[in-house]
């Protein structure tokens, strides 16, 4: 008897583990997998809503954030990607660096350093619609 419950045990576990779905990667520069929008290729991009941040905190990618550096956060792209973002409203650009995750605010593509949004413009209103390139890594 004892032999058999045993048995059914690690039957009933091997199935079970078979049928769950792949735990998420631990890995922060993996892709999500989950239909968010996840511009990798150098060239492509992605047009949204802009922000920035100026607060001193702990980056997601393990450094203190510098308000000054050219640098932002972003979703999903993988960290040490360069960017290229356009404000639209007055054709300004600046290339970042990501090297945090966010923006944590429904319609937003990516939060930009206190720095970058002053070399776009875009400090006075917080927010603006931008155009986004990944230039590569």
């Amino acid at each position: 008897m004892t032999l058999f419950v045993r048995s059914t045990t690690v039957l009933f576990l091997l199935f079970s583990a078979m049928s769950m779905p792949a735990a998420a990667s631990m890995n922060p520069n993996a892709d999500p997998g989950d239909g968010r929008p996840y511009a990798r290729s150098q060239g492509s991009g992605q047009i949204g809503m802009a922000s920035y941040y100026w607060q001193p905190q702990r980056l997601a990618s393990g450094g203190q954030f510098n308000p000054n550096a050219m640098t932002a956060a972003h979703k999903t792209l993988p960290f040490g990607t360069r960017v290229r973002v356009k404000h639209l409203g007055n054709g300004r650009s600046v290339d970042v660096l990501i090297n945090d995750r966010g923006p944590y605010i429904a319609g937003r593509v990516i939060d930009l350093s206190r720095g970058a949004a002053s070399k776009i413009g875009m400090t006075g209103q917080g927010v603006a619609r931008i155009s986004m390139t990944v230039l590569g890594r």
